[in-house]
């Protein structure tokens, strides 16, 4: 009935009439109807209980389609599906309408989703602070092999989850010039003249719990004019110039990271970071005056959580707020500001850690950068006292004035906040050796641990229905809510007839990707074959190159000895390169001609084929995970922070070939070592290697394997003749290999062929699987969200929350 309505009088339309995306659209409207409800008492119970807000900044959400989601949660999936059908619609084609919300690139975007729906299904009081993009991220189509950029319009049929709150707007300014006065007493004043200005409008989104306890909000801003319409200009017909300032502004919420390659796209990144942490500071501080007058209880009511360094520029943000806003002195502002925010990191790559030109800063946030150089001041006088770093302060300067003078953004996010984690125990140990070293010679107790996680009821309950299904069945479905109750299937990774099922289940999974392969890369695979996956962002030292590399190396080996017992395989690929990072594009445009020369072969064709999925988002995510057998988590070693993939892969029971990096550490202690393929340098290998010296063109002289690889993409073999189409990335292999793929190559063809020898062996292949998926719920991101809860943002609202997270 709840259906019926919205389809006539919110879409429009009688049931004769109705397209799928109708459905979709009423569907969508009567779920919400029964989602507001939830939402609305949970806000009434944390004004009620004056409960502590966590307050989530993040320039991503990757938060994909929510339907099923909010279904699942809701526990009424199949109420739902049944009335579809009785409506005599297909619920899965309705599902498929919803786009996915292009609001993040990766891991980053998708752990804010998981935590999102883990504090809601813990009781705690969380919002999610981004940016409402237009467009978001591309889409990715390729065209002879090569990436093409697309605007992904996810928008371009409205969005029935969210609600526009036109009444709450700030204003967010730049440029100008700061003006310093004096009052009577003596006490001075800074006054902002800005240059610009533009309005912050909210759009807020309900994030459900499980079962629909607490709802939660994820507050998007979008940039608005301060003056839409210039009627002036318009009557003088300059048409152009009367919309001018609604277009400059409305950039700042067009699209998800600019190509920052040119000084234009570096400018508007800062502004996207500075518009979203103000607007959300701004909001946040209005909330607390709702029931506060004053601060000093500001650390106790508020916690601000910096994702990686896109919101460091809350930091002398909310010191503006307070001094300029609301009249505090620097100390008290200092005090208040270092106890409510806390950062985490996600690299240990310098060049990943944000750091702004001093003038771009200097010109665009001129009182920002103030506060910033008495901030500085202050800090680099108080390390005086820490022997450790007393002699050289220049390292944890927040100014570097070397390389053209810029603001370091990791070193603000640092100075500022009171608690800094890392994303997995290797991380973090990294973390207080190398980035922050110095930092933490002198606050040895700041730097603390969150290893990652992901949320069960996405990424096992939803997304994988044939293996949630048997669990179920063989351990009740309490999981859901903690997923460590899935060691409780451990000891049937020796039950033949457990295994027959679990294999069965993976089977179906299989088989749908092979349908989505066929329709989206027009390539016929065989569900029997070795899935072998690594989906990630395009980025070399997360080492596509090193897996096609052994894709070649692989390919000759069977095209050298056709009936040598090779174990079928096939190779899947996805995930995007940013549009300005070239070395990516081409590693993309590499898999995709190997996969055009390797697919084409009829010698090899039943024994290996290579496919790179376009597109790649959580949706196609869910698809992928679910199949795959072999999950490809070959980072070079202490350079991926965590991974939350290898978690996702490892909870479906794919098995992990990987470097000793990230969580794979983490994930290797819970399955145990014998059920996971470890290989290549260690980080501390990878340090030496690069602080001593070597000759990778010597590493790959004595290894044929690798040369003829090497030697065959060179001479055009897989570029129709062109040599020099890969020129470049073999002079780097050659001559740097910063990444160490021709150190890694031979460990990592070992390793390939010891997976080919277990695959191979299916009874004990199938155990191995079931003990991955049984002992990764440790790595579940409500496990997270508490410890967060616990160690960093004293935000456990009582003991019936705390239980509610510990499910």
């Amino acid at each position: 009935r709840s259906i019926l309505e919205k389809l006539t009088y919110a879409i429009g339309k009688d049931a004769w009439h109705a397209t799928e995306r109708d459905w979709f659209g009423a569907v969508a409207l009567a779920l919400r109807d029964r989602i507001v409800d939830r939402w609305m008492a949970t806000t009434r119970r944390n004004y009620e209980t004056d409960q502590k807000r966590v307050y989530y900044l993040s320039l991503e959400f990757l938060i994909g389609r929510l339907m099923r989601d909010a279904l699942a949660n809701l526990e009424i999936t199949e109420a739902c599906e049944t009335a579809l059908s009785e409506l005599g619609v297909d619920p899965a084609a309705v599902l498929e309408m919803e786009p996915d919300a292009a609001l993040g690139n990766g891991g980053l975007g998708r752990l804010a989703a998981c935590f999102l729906d883990s504090m809601a299904t813990g009781g705690l009081a969380g919002y999610g602070y981004g940016i409402r993009y237009d467009y978001g991220l591309f889409r990715q189509s390729f065209e002879g092999g090569e990436q093409v950029e697309l605007p992904d319009d996810w928008l371009r049929f409205g969005n029935p989850w969210e609600f526009e709150r036109p009444e709450v707007s700030y204003p967010i300014d730049f440029y100008g010039q700061v003006e310093h006065t004096a009052d009577p007493d003596g006490t001075r004043r800074a006054v902002w003249h800005p240059g610009q200005r533009v309005i912050a409008v909210a759009y807020d989104t309900p994030v459900v719990g499980w079962q629909g306890q607490t709802v939660n909000t994820l507050r998007l801003w979008s940039a608005r004019p301060a003056n839409a319409f210039d009627l002036e200009h318009f009557n003088r017909g300059d048409y152009m110039r009367a919309v001018e300032e609604q277009m400059l502004s409305r950039t700042i919420s067009r699209v998800l990271y600019p190509n920052d390659q040119t000084p234009a796209g570096q400018e508007l990144r800062l502004k996207q970071e500075y518009f979203f942490t103000s607007a959300s500071l701004q909001d946040l501080l209005r909330r607390y005056h709702q029931h506060h007058k004053g601060f000093d209880a500001l650390p106790e009511r508020v916690a601000i959580q910096l994702n990686d360094t896109h919101p460091a520029i809350a930091v002398p943000e909310l010191m503006r707020l307070l001094i300029d806003v609301h009249g505090l002195g620097f100390e008290r502002a200092w005090q208040l500001t270092r106890a409510c925010i806390s950062y985490t990191n996600h690299t240990l790559m310098p060049e990943a850690l944000e750091r702004w030109p001093l003038a771009l800063m200097e010109r665009l946030l001129p009182r920002h950068m103030e506060l910033i150089y008495e901030i500085n001041a202050r800090f680099l006088n108080e390390i005086m006292t820490c022997a450790e770093v007393a002699d050289r302060p220049a390292e944890l300067s927040l100014i570097d004035e070397a390389n053209g003078r810029s603001v370091r953004m990791g070193h603000l996010a640092f100075v500022g906040s009171h608690r800094i984690n890392g994303v997995s125990a290797l991380h973090t140990e990294l973390m207080k050796q190398t980035v922050f070293s110095g930092f933490h010679a002198c606050f040895p107790d700041r730097i603390v641990n969150q290893t990652n996680g992901i949320t069960p009821r996405r990424w096992l309950l939803l997304c994988n229905r044939p293996l949630a299904q048997l669990a179920t069945a063989r351990i009740g479905d309490g999981w859901v809510r903690d997923l460590e109750l899935l060691e409780g299937l451990a000891p049937l990774a020796g039950d033949p007839g457990f295994r027959a099922e679990f294999a069965e289940a993976k089977r179906c999974n299989k088989r749908r990707l092979a349908a989505v392969i066929a329709e989206r890369a027009g390539l016929e695979v065989d569900p029997e074959a070795l899935f072998d996956v690594h989906i990630k962002r395009i980025h070399e030292y997360k080492r596509q190159l090193l897996n096609v590399l052994e894709t070649i190396a692989l390919w000759q080996a069977m095209k050298a000895d056709p009936r040598g017992g090779w174990q079928p395989r096939l190779k899947i690929f996805a995930g995007k390169a940013a549009p300005g990072y070239e070395r990516a594009k081409q590693i993309i445009r590499l898999i995709n001609d190997v996969a055009r020369v390797v697919n084409d072969d009829p010698e090899t064709a039943h024994l290996l084929k290579v496919v790179f999925l376009p597109n790649y988002n959580v949706s196609l995510a869910e698809r992928i995970i679910p199949a795959a057998d072999l999950s490809e988590q070959v980072s070079t070693a202490g350079m991926e922070a965590s991974g939350t993939g290898n978690m996702k892969l490892a909870l479906s029971g794919a098995l992990t070939i990987g470097t000793l990096d990230g969580a794979n550490v983490e994930i290797r202690e819970r399955v145990g070592p014998e059920n996971i393929f470890i290989f290549g340098l260690t980080a501390g290998e990878v340090v030496r290697r690069r602080a001593n010296g070597w000759d990778p063109a010597d590493m790959v002289a004595d290894d044929p394997r690798l040369k003829a690889v090497l030697d065959a993409v060179a001479g055009g073999q897989f570029s129709s003749g062109e040599r020099r189409r890969y020129a470049s990335l073999i002079d780097d292999l050659l001559g740097r290999d910063h990444f160490m793929v021709t150190a890694d190559f031979a460990s990592y063809w070992t390793a390939q062929r010891l997976v080919d020898q277990a695959y191979a062996q299916r009874d004990s292949w199938l155990e191995k699987a079931v003990l991955n998926t049984a002992r990764v719920g440790w790595f579940s991101s409500d496990r997270t969200i508490r410890s967060y809860a616990r160690e960093i943002w004293d935000a456990l609202p009582d003991a019936q929350a705390d239980q509610r997270l510990a499910g």
